[in-house]
């Protein structure tokens, strides 16, 4: 999950509280000087769509006209992306939702205003004056001016066409800010998509067929457009009648599990904290009120795509299909469904939950967005966005741990059920996102307790051989059933309490996503991609793992037809399988001990503690035995299969980036491995905390001992010993001239260099005598301009 997966959740915007509460009548009409011409008149002979808000479409102009006969009501505006760009890095995907808006039509003069409401500054009191103050100190957000030209009575038709062109989802911009190109929207090569703009009761959905014309292109508009001056992409809006009252707010928790919904309430007393936040959730209520198990007066029924092929679509569906099991524990009967998307809906039309199976250029993040009332925190519609090339990845893993490819009775069917558990997973946790929850990294330091962490694939060695029997698990963890019936259930304020305090007695884990981080994170139990209670008896024993894998690489890991080139595609995987493991043990050092604990949660305060000094050893002597050449040395006949890519083929972002050109560099590819790990421990964050445990002076020392004063090999190992020693000055004379660095172990970092320097000058090496005059060019200008820059890795996420 790019996170981003990702659920995307509108913070509760401003709001005129007042508006909010109106009756749904019509506002009184504004008279114009110039009386526009009688609606009926004026749309003969259109085509005549009715719902929420009736439209019309001419055919000769192209014009789509709007019908409002609700003024000064709130509704809410979603504006999405049906039809995106293809590609992963821009993150313009098909099925992508916009913001999700408050807003009401209001008039002036001959012009209808579309104003966004402001809801996250609200006052929720019965005084008028009091929820006009507020209205009156924040700003809202006027998003169109749409020219009056009919009217009847209350009734006034608008020329919606320029809106509905329009960027709203702010497609330029992004391409902008992607260093993509400039490209503003042409209107001649664009027009209302009438297929997929209809009206119902209770929603209006319109589309568009939107240009983008503009110069500049970028690689990746390159790499996915037929004509990169010209992007053509869908832009769907969403005219959406609020709910019906009756919906239960659930407060907000921070070990709940959830996302989410926040607003400044100036309406609360000054005793009151003034920043309220609720859950979001799907409604959903027993036919049975207080019955021990009842059908849902309204289930939660997700579609799937239909464009899902086989054997995916199932698991896609039986993975997604988990939750049901969370709703049973919880006493609701067939509360979640899913079913395929009916033939003639548009996924993006709001009454619609839907799992889409969407294709990129490249792999890529999948993730869970939705639709939510701002006001309440009521989720009107779940998006989930599962990219189709995740499926690949999982594959190749699981091919380059097995080398399958051998003989003339190929078998793949344990790699494939590797490949689809995985799925089952994805599709799990990222409709879990569309239901409220939030990530949870403590779950693989749980006993792999939710599918709202993100696996890792759990790879036995039996005997000397690879298994990937209990490679993913299978159904909720204990997490989600907790999570579920937090959100779900039929409970008080009192039995939530309870709730909470019997998951903490159960010791369920919870870190969510900042904390959990390599790059800032500081749980010593919050990871991401890894395995296990004791992260480094785990690396210790993916150590083997990969070894073995490693050992077995070559022919068998492609298949027959495929050009020699392609094991190193293939090896990157397998090569890199350390690298999640890697940040979780470097999190332990410097990382502490911690929950999300709320005063009265126990009757002694579990606090904060630092991990222990001895753990904190013990990683760091698992992370340097990640820079030996012993780990870091691919087996020689593997080396010997690898030529330069076949014509016809080249390498790419999943290949290792190298040094000698067209040929395939071991030095780089570990280069680029011990600079993960060493970027890992020199972390600035990680040395500030360090230094105030008083332990960054032996990290420092033990480093330099470890990479760069080691005593001299010979052959392969000595070239891959001085790259390692080479990448270890890098990213000490980064750390050092680090702005987060704090002054006292900027001073310790400093003062290490410095005896390095005058160890450095006695050397008779090469690579030595390099690192001293770097030292002394830096010391002379006060400016530090590497020479050497490591390589970075492949990219690994998402797997």
């Amino acid at each position: 999950m790019k996170i981003v997966s990702l659920f995307s959740l509108l913070l509760l915007a401003p709001g005129l509280v007042a508006a909010l509460q109106q009756p749904n009548t019509a506002a009184t009409q504004v008279a114009t000087k110039n009386q526009p011409s009688a609606i009926k008149s004026f749309t003969k002979g259109m085509t005549h769509k009715k719902g929420y808000f009736d439209f019309y479409y001419q055919q000769d102009s192209g014009k789509l006209y709007l019908l409002v006969d609700k003024l000064a009501q709130p509704f809410i505006f979603q504006s999405s992306l049906p039809r995106g760009i293809g590609s992963n890095d821009i993150g313009l995907d098909r099925g992508q939702l916009g913001d999700t808006r408050l807003v009401q039509f209001e008039q002036f003069g001959n012009k209808l205003m579309l104003k966004q409401l402001n809801t996250y500054y609200r006052a929720t009191s019965s005084n008028s004056a009091e929820r006009q103050s507020v209205d009156e100190a924040f700003a809202s957000s006027v998003l169109a001016g749409l020219p009056v030209v009919a009217q009847e009575g209350s009734s006034l038709l608008v020329d919606y066409t320029d809106f509905l062109l329009s960027d709203i989802h702010q497609v330029s911009k992004t391409l902008e800010s992607q260093k993509q190109g400039s490209y503003a929207v042409d209107p001649n090569r664009s027009g209302v998509y009438l297929e997929r703009s209809k009206a119902f009761v209770q929603n209006t959905e319109l589309e568009a067929m939107v240009t983008y014309a503009g110069g500049a292109a970028g690689e990746w508009v390159k790499q996915v457009t037929p004509s990169p001056n010209a992007i053509t992409v869908h832009l769907h809006h969403s005219l959406i009648a609020l709910p019906e009252d009756g919906y239960q707010s659930r407060a907000f928790h921070p070990y709940s599990g959830y996302w989410k919904v926040e607003y400044m309430d100036y309406g609360t007393s000054f005793d009151s904290p003034i920043t309220q936040r609720l859950l979001p959730r799907h409604r959903l209520e027993k036919k049975q009120p207080g019955a021990a198990i009842s059908e849902a007066v309204e289930p939660i029924v997700y579609y799937l795509d239909p464009g899902v092929p086989e054997p995916v679509r199932s698991a896609l569906k039986e993975g997604a299909l988990w939750w049901n099991s969370a709703y049973e524990k919880i006493g609701y009967k067939n509360a979640f469904q899913v079913k395929d998307l009916p033939a003639d809906a548009d996924p993006m039309d709001v009454r619609y939950n839907v799992i889409q199976w969407v294709h990129r250029a490249s792999r890529g993040w999948s993730y869970g967005a939705g639709v939510t009332d701002p006001r309440t925190g009521e989720i009107l519609k779940g998006h989930v966005t599962l990219g189709s090339l995740r499926v690949r990845q999982d594959f190749l893993i699981a091919t380059g741990l097995t080398a399958p490819y051998q003989g003339d009775n190929i078998n793949t069917e344990k790699e494939k059920a590797m490949a689809l558990a995985r799925i089952r997973q994805l599709s799990a946790h990222e409709v879990g996102h569309t239901l409220g929850l939030i990530h949870n990294f403590a779950g693989s330091a749980n006993g792999r307790s939710t599918v709202m962490d993100y696996p890792h694939p759990q790879i036995d060695l039996r005997n000397g051989k690879l298994s990937l029997d209990n490679a993913y698990r299978e159904g909720l963890g204990e997490w989600d059933l907790y999570a579920i019936a937090y959100g779900y259930g039929d409970y008080s304020a009192e039995q939530l309490t309870q709730l909470v305090s019997k998951a903490k007695q159960q010791n369920l884990q919870y870190m969510a996503d900042e904390d959990a981080r390599p790059e800032g994170g500081v749980s010593a139990i919050g990871h991401l991609w890894d395995n296990g209670a004791d992260p480094v008896a785990e690396l210790n024993r993916l150590a083997e793992v990969r070894k073995t894998a490693l050992a077995q690489f070559g022919l068998n890991n492609i298949t027959t037809g495929q050009p020699l080139s392609a094991i190193q595609e293939a090896l990157v995987p397998i090569y890199l399988l350390q690298r999640y493991q890697v940040e979780a043990v470097s999190k332990l050092i410097g990382g502490a001990y911690y929950e999300y604990e709320l005063k009265g949660d126990y009757d002694s305060p579990k606090g904060f503690r630092w991990v222990s000094k001895d753990t904190q050893q013990q990683a760091l002597q698992a992370l340097l035995a990640t820079l030996t050449p012993d780990y870091l040395a691919l087996p020689e006949q593997l080396e010997v299969l690898i030529p330069p890519k076949a014509y016809g083929d080249s390498d790419g972002r999943e290949s290792f980036q190298g040094r000698y050109g067209l040929a395939f560099d071991p030095l780089s590819a570990a280069e680029a491995a011990a600079n993960q790990t060493l970027g890992l421990l020199l972390n600035p964050q990680r040395l500030n905390r360090l230094s105030g445990q008083q332990q960054l002076g032996d990290l420092l020392d033990k480093v330099i001992e470890a990479t760069i004063r080691q005593k001299p090999l010979s052959a392969k190992a000595g070239l891959l010993q001085q790259r390692v020693s080479h990448v270890a000055f890098y990213q000490l004379m980064q750390a050092l001239t680090a702005k987060e660095l704090a002054p006292e172990a900027r001073a310790t970092v400093q003062q290490r260099l410095v005896n390095l320097a005058s160890w450095l000058k006695k050397q008779d090496n090469d690579g030595h005598q390099l690192q001293h005059t770097l030292w002394q060019n830096f010391t002379e200008s006060g400016v530090w301009t590497p020479v050497f820059v490591p390589k970075a890795l492949p990219p690994g996420s998402p797997i």
